[in-house]
């Protein structure tokens, strides 16, 4: 008589939960204790391709998701062979759909499919974005061919993005829609009307003088380029968010993020040959709550906060837009340094005036961006730049400046702090300027989680 199977089973089962703990194990001590004080331990995440079970229980709830009034409320199979598979890795797709459900029973079976797979009670999560913030806190990766299906979801809504969700270097499974849609006017079309977050090129400008309708204690971000200095309001920013401008003979490309307190400028000039002139533009995507940008010109998508391409024609070649300085000071202290400043013109703001940060996101970053690096206050503003050695570092704002006016010298290897017009730039030792920017610490450390910081 053959001897029974189940010592077999047994035995192939507890090697199997041996191997997920261990795993579980691994992942744990490469995260950080105050990921874990904050999140707790992410689960088992396995690696390779999904088996061909489980690849057809998702393919059909994408087609679910693309037209939800097929589902019926007891149709339960796909979403239960996705449970019984045990891979936290597809909680990203199902993130992805529950960003477009709009029946509330569809959003209820994938939010409880999603927590199933995280291991969380669903007590501690009320939304999509919370969920996404457990996966990026534990590093989760998605699974292969993932790109594929958000592809699929993304488009089925929104017109525009086919040729941005294109394999490349850059995180998918991070992006998630910011409720807007893409601005695709082409080039120096920006008056018209659209359904976007509407960008500024080549907009109109006046005189310092001429600009009565800005108090002296408004927001500007300032930038000089060859000794021509213009003010970028931040309440024209707020609603245009990127602009397209030439000054000091220099082509430059300036988005701002609301959500993460950075204006950069970008020169968007001198170019490799056969590279044309980059039309920076938002994609309605959000990235760690940093804008997505891309080029209306080749169609690459950029890295925000970095300058780099990740995807397309751009990325290909390895290109990487060079940096200006950009001065975040008030209106008075900018045009009493700067008195032959242009400035934008009022109509450019639409009528509207935002301090997002003591409004819409006063009680920190409304998308997700996981765990932050707790050596600051999330929006605590930091001054950011890279060193000649390639190092990123933050310098805390408000101790900066108050070091500087009692006349303290601040250096980080070839780097040194100044006061200009009211705020502050980062130039080399020889007082050439080597771009930097003033951001919210969350946004920074999550673009450079391994920058140093300066406190004195």
């Amino acid at each position: 008589m053959s001897s029974s199977p189940r010592p077999i089973i047994a035995a192939v089962f507890t090697l199997i939960m041996a191997v997920c703990a261990s795993a579980s194990a691994a992942q744990t001590a490469d995260l950080p204790d105050y990921v874990i004080d904050e999140f707790g331990a992410p689960p088992a995440i396995p690696d390779g391709a999904l088996s061909d079970d489980l690849q057809t229980a998702i393919d059909r709830l994408v087609r679910i998701s693309l037209d939800q009034n097929s589902w019926d409320i007891g149709d339960t199979g796909d979403l239960a062979t996705i449970t019984d598979a045990k891979d936290p890795r597809v909680a990203w797709l199902l993130a992805d759909m529950l960003r477009f459900t709009w029946r509330p029973e569809f959003s209820n079976a994938l939010m409880k499919t999603s927590t199933d797979l995280l291991g969380i009670n669903r007590l501690d999560v009320f939304h999509p974005s919370e969920l996404i913030d457990y996966m990026i806190a534990w590093d989760m990766p998605a699974y292969p061919g993932y790109l594929d299906s958000k592809r699929a979801i993304y488009t089925n809504y929104l017109e525009g993005w086919d040729e941005i969700f294109v394999e490349g270097d850059i995180d998918w499974h991070l992006v998630a829609w910011g409720g807007v849609n893409i601005d695709a006017r082409p080039y120096d079309t920006t008056d018209d009307v659209c359904n976007c977050i509407p960008a500024a090129d080549n907009p109109e400008v006046s005189t310092a003088q001429d600009a009565t309708w800005l108090d002296d204690d408004a927001i500007v971000f300032g930038i000089t380029i060859n000794g021509e200095s213009r003010a970028y309001p931040r309440r024209i920013m707020e609603v245009r968010e990127m602009v397209n401008d030439t000054l000091g003979g220099r082509d430059l490309g300036i988005p701002y993020c609301t959500l993460c307190g950075a204006a950069q400028a970008y020169f968007t000039d001198e170019l490799p040959d056969g590279v044309e002139r980059p039309i920076l533009r938002t994609s309605g995507l959000l990235i760690r709550s940093n804008k997505v940008m891309y080029d209306l010109t080749s169609g690459s998508v950029f890295d925000t906060f970095l300058g780099r391409a990740v995807t397309g024609l751009l990325y290909d070649i390895g290109f990487e837009l060079e940096q200006a300085t950009v001065i975040t000071t008030d209106w008075g202290t900018w045009k009493e340094a700067h008195p032959d400043t242009t400035v934008l013109v009022e109509s450019l703001a639409l009528g509207r005036d935002f301090d997002f940060r003591n409004g819409r996101d006063a009680n920190g970053p409304i998308f997700p961006v996981g765990d932050v690096d707790p050596r600051l206050p999330v929006q605590e503003d930091i001054i950011g730049v890279t060193t000649g050695s390639g190092t990123p570092v933050a310098f805390q704002r408000s101790a900066a400046m108050i070091a500087l006016r009692n006349d303290q010298e601040i250096i980080f290897e070839d780097v040194r702090l100044e006061i200009d017009a009211g705020g502050i730039r980062a130039v080399g030792l020889d007082g050439a300027d080597v771009g930097s920017h003033q951001a919210f610490w969350f946004a920074w450390s999550q673009f450079h989680p391994d920058t140093e910081l300066w406190m004195p």
